[in-house]
């Protein structure tokens, strides 16, 4: 019964040891956020690689433009499973179509629409009141960039929208605005103040007062229902709300959301 009960310990010792030396490593996750153009200085800088080393069996992938695009491509079938986007409009329309998880959505940022010209301009454009002066403003696509269609939203409540029509000159997304400006191929431009504090050869005119805007420039992240990979993308969802984020977004110009 000794020599019985001796191999058996000796059993449940061995396989404690083994079960204590190979348990099995976390399977690797790939998780794509797909994130507004005027996000990815932040999260590819600071917020992946702090992401991703507090959560080492998750990698995550950024697919950046503006999020007019970026919500076709998620209706098309783009394998994200989070977004994070620029303006509340893209974000509801995902979820009326079923496609981002109501309860998942929050309002993250705020930013600030601005007025911007090259640093070595000689526009004689001095704010919003004589932005006619201008001979090619640059903007996002109302259609399909937010910035853009904040723009739109000022400039009509301002009275000017429909007198500037020749002198627009419509960009994809907020990035190639602000490349316009740097280069002179634009004299004034609206972006974001995050933008705009990203580049050198830029300066600020003036900042949009949030009375020409029906509601402030916030950015909502939610989760996209197709996503097999719940856990991961509420982790990554709970980490970019958290205050170590938003330390992070507060140095690239932006300012907790409502």
């Amino acid at each position: 019964m000794k020599k019985g009960l001796s191999i058996l310990l000796v059993g449940v010792l061995v396989t404690s040891l083994f079960g204590c030396s190979f348990n099995e490593p976390k399977e690797q996750v790939k998780l794509t956020i797909a994130a507004a153009a005027s996000l990815e200085n932040a999260f590819e800088d600071k917020l992946i690689p702090m992401f991703e080393k507090e959560y080492p069996n998750v990698m995550i992938e950024g697919v950046y433009d503006s999020s007019g695009k970026l919500q076709l491509q998620i209706e098309k079938g783009l394998d994200a499973d989070v977004f994070f986007s620029a303006a509340t409009t893209q974000m509801s329309a995902l979820k009326d179509e079923n496609l981002v998880d109501a309860d998942s959505i929050s309002n993250v940022l705020e930013n600030k629409l601005v007025l911007i010209k090259g640093k070595d301009s000689t526009t004689t454009v001095t704010g919003f009141d004589n932005i006619g002066d201008a001979s090619i403003i640059a903007i996002g696509d109302p259609e399909v960039v937010p910035a853009g269609s904040y723009a739109k939203e000022a400039l009509t409540n301002l009275g000017v929208w429909d007198s500037i029509q020749d002198r627009l000159s419509l960009a994809g997304n907020v990035t190639e605005v602000l490349s316009q400006v740097e280069t002179q191929n634009a004299e004034i431009g609206l972006v974001y103040a995050t933008d705009a504090a990203s580049s050198d050869k830029v300066e600020v005119v003036a900042e949009c007062n949030n009375s020409l805007l029906a509601t402030p420039v916030l950015y909502p992240i939610g989760r996209v229902l197709s996503t097999k990979h719940k856990d991961e993308a509420d982790s990554l969802i709970k980490f970019l709300k958290s205050d170590k984020a938003l330390q992070v977004f507060k140095k690239y110009g932006f300012k907790k959301g409502e």
